[in-house]
């Protein structure tokens, strides 16, 4: 199987073998050709860190996604990953960040060339809506921005649409790697199978043929409810105010100018406070609403799915310091 591996995801294996000094391979996509990494002890080829949307910087941060713009003569290097999108939990400490991080990695067995059409997996990772990395051995991220000044703009939900980005991207150029863009599997776990199921039921289950089947471990079209678009204005307000944009005309367009360094520092404070969330809001648009009534009512891509739980996945929702019978007693009666 070619797997595809969007944005923010684990690709383990490049991180623990050493590339053969042999030439890399090729790729040609639409906007130009990229050189990867031959793994000889996998006997895979890496390429990584490719752009699939223009970078979300300067006027472009907290804005829908933007298809790439540019082409290029000659072979563009997709020999190393990223850096990793921003996050604020442990799980991004180690990995520098950047606001210039849509990029997507793709491993494939060195066998396959265009032409060989190999079924794609396309893995997103979990981490809450909050953090990880397609560094990270494990996860990816998806940075959601959601509140009544952004819904009105429609930059709503935007860690969904950068994977829908993504995926279109990967529809029209993983023939080049030797996938088929008709066998595409969205495939995710935690956070990442809720934002597989956000994607069987967005825009009402309207099918844009991205993808062929789903699987989705500890997450799923009705986990994570969706607040309203005023449900994160509080959350909104609280930043704005902290990096003194609060008497601007726009504020939206103020927070773009804030200096990243002086941005992130706020939100480095969110990390396990109940009073932010980063999950996808009910914006009317990519999400209409509960995933329960859609799937009630029928709303939703029509296509094979594989869903399940991951062992101890709760472990960490858990309460701690109950040691005792008594102790939990006292937490059921408290």
């Amino acid at each position: 199987m070619l797997t595809t591996i969007i944005c923010l995801s684990a690709l383990w294996v490049a991180g623990n073998a050493a590339p053969s000094s042999i030439p890399g391979p090729t790729a040609q996509v639409r906007n130009g050709t990229y050189v990867g990494v031959k793994n000889d002890h996998y006997q895979q080829d890496f390429f990584l860190g490719m752009p699939y949307a223009q970078q979300p910087i300067g006027d472009l941060r907290f804005t829908v996604p933007q298809s790439l713009n540019e082409s290029w003569d000659g072979v563009h290097d997709a020999k190393e990953y990223s850096n990793i999108c921003v996050g604020y939990g442990t799980d991004s400490i180690w990995y520098p960040m950047s606001e210039a991080c849509l990029t997507l990695n793709v491993v494939r067995g060195s066998s396959a060339s265009e032409g060989s059409n190999l079924p794609v997996g396309v893995w997103i990772h979990g981490g809450g809506f909050y953090m990880g990395s397609g560094s990270d051995e494990r996860y990816n991220m998806s940075a959601i921005v959601a509140n009544s000044e952004v819904a009105s703009s429609g930059n709503t939900n935007l860690g969904l649409r950068d994977q829908r980005l993504a995926l279109q991207w990967i529809k029209e150029n993983i023939q080049a790697f030797g996938g088929d863009p008709e066998k595409v599997t969205i495939w995710g776990e935690s956070a990442g199978g809720m934002s597989v199921g956000t994607h069987l039921i967005a825009y009402g289950g309207r099918d844009d043929g991205l993808f062929r089947g789903a699987i989705m471990e500890s997450g799923g079209s009705i986990t994570a409810s969706p607040m309203n678009d005023t449900g994160y204005q509080a959350m909104y307000d609280e930043v704005v105010a902290k990096v003194g944009c609060s008497n601007a005309a726009n504020t939206l367009q103020c927070l773009r100018e804030v200096p990243f360094e002086e941005l992130n520092t706020v939100f480095n404070g969110t990390d396990g406070n109940p009073a932010y969330s980063f999950s996808p809001i009910a914006d009317q648009d990519l999400v209409r609403g509960r995933g329960s009534v859609q799937l009630d009512q029928h709303e939703f891509v029509k296509v094979p799915i594989l869903a399940g739980t991951n062992t101890d996945e709760g472990a960490s929702f858990g309460p701690t310091g109950i040691n005792t019978t008594e102790q939990f007693y006292a937490y059921l009666t408290g």
